[in-house]
């Protein structure tokens, strides 16, 4: 009888059916406990002896530089009864094995064998035009001005609020001042967010198709779980997601949260397919030994070409492209495969016999 150690008898919905005082609670994996980091614990320490917890959670990777992670295949660490478990690339894509009736089943619908994972950032929501949004009304409410130069706006988006405010726009000098700045850029930033109702154009369409063809699907993000969970209702996304990666989960890095989000989707890391727009994103997902489709836009085309498949809009893609991209080597490629030692025939011994 084949068993996996992760697999849970059933997948309940990470969507709350009706908003109530414990919505904000947190909800760890429904198949690994995750250690959380000790800076993680000083920040929430900090908030809730500042009173922040008193307000809604604040994202703070929004405006941070996030580690690629994954660079040689190494994990997390997880704890079980029995002591600390670390979990690398290797170790999900061998324990997260499809069982019986499982290889039954994708042998006749082969789709259902994959999972499909979207970053948060300009894959669901446009969040570069919430994060302009955020700088400039910072800029007006102190009496500044952003400068128009391509590497300042390529800064701004895509590199962290301390960089940015101390060397780029050289607005904060002083540690109590860069608090100030950056505290309040994280609360105009939700403030749009807060609006946000509208999905990246053609994505409720991409996905009413994977929806369609059984494919189960996870979104990946910093922010915290009550907001995520909000903003995907108001763009009425929630019920194509069978998964949703939050802060909550304590992943330290972009990998991290795919590898966390293959978990919770019960498919091995080489057979989901991950959707980005950035080209960090890109070779994270490459990291875990998932698929890479991006989005051009945020990034030019050339800054991805490391991404399997590239596409300027989701009206490009469709079911058969995911399908052609591990149809070279089958539903079995980037599977663990055994080395085969080739070993030398075993040397004949001459005989008499043999040379009459």
């Amino acid at each position: 009888m084949e068993s996996c150690s992760f697999r849970t008898a059933t997948s309940p919905s990470p969507f709350p059916s009706a908003p109530s005082s414990s919505s904000s609670a947190r909800v760890p994996c429904p198949s690994l406990r995750f250690a959380r980091t000790r800076n993680g614990r000083q920040m929430r320490m900090r908030r809730m002896a500042s009173g922040f917890d008193a307000f809604p959670p604040l994202p703070g990777k929004v405006f941070v530089e996030e580690t690629i992670g994954a660079e040689y295949g190494e994990g997390f660490e997880t704890f079980r009864m029995d002591g600390p478990l670390n979990i690398d690339v290797d170790y999900l894509n061998e324990k997260l094995q499809e069982c019986f009736l499982q290889r039954i089943r994708h042998a006749m619908k082969p789709d259902e064998a994959f999972g499909l994972i979207f970053s948060w950032n300009n894959v669901i929501a446009d969040t570069d035009s919430l994060k302009l949004d955020a700088w400039r009304q910072l800029a007006l409410e102190e009496g500044k001005d952003i400068p128009t130069a391509a590497h300042i706006q390529k800064s701004i988006l895509h590199g962290a609020a301390d960089h940015v405010l101390r060397k780029v726009l050289y607005w904060a000098k002083e540690d109590d001042q860069m608090e100030r700045l950056k505290a309040r850029l994280i609360e105009l930033y939700y403030e749009s967010l807060f609006r946000l109702d509208t999905p990246v154009e053609g994505l409720r369409e991409w996905l009413d198709a994977v929806r369609t063809a059984g494919i189960p699907c996870a979104v990946a993000s910093s922010l915290d779980r009550r907001c995520m969970v909000e903003a995907l209702d108001r763009m009425s996304l929630s019920k194509y997601f069978k998964a949703i990666v939050t802060d909550e989960d304590d992943m330290e890095s972009i990998a991290h949260r795919f590898l966390s989000a293959a978990v919770k989707l019960d498919r091995k890391p080489s057979k989901c397919i991950v959707f980005e727009d950035d080209p960090r994103g890109v070779t994270a997902a490459h990291n875990c030994t998932m698929m890479a489709v991006s989005l051009i836009g945020a990034h030019p085309a050339y800054e991805l070409e490391q991404a399997d498949l590239a596409v300027a809009r989701y009206s490009e893609l469709s079911v058969i492209n995911l399908r052609r991209m591990f149809a070279h080597k089958g539903l079995s490629f980037m599977d663990m495969q055994k080395q085969i030692i080739e070993r030398s025939p075993p040397k004949r011994k001459l005989t008499v016999d043999t040379i009459f």
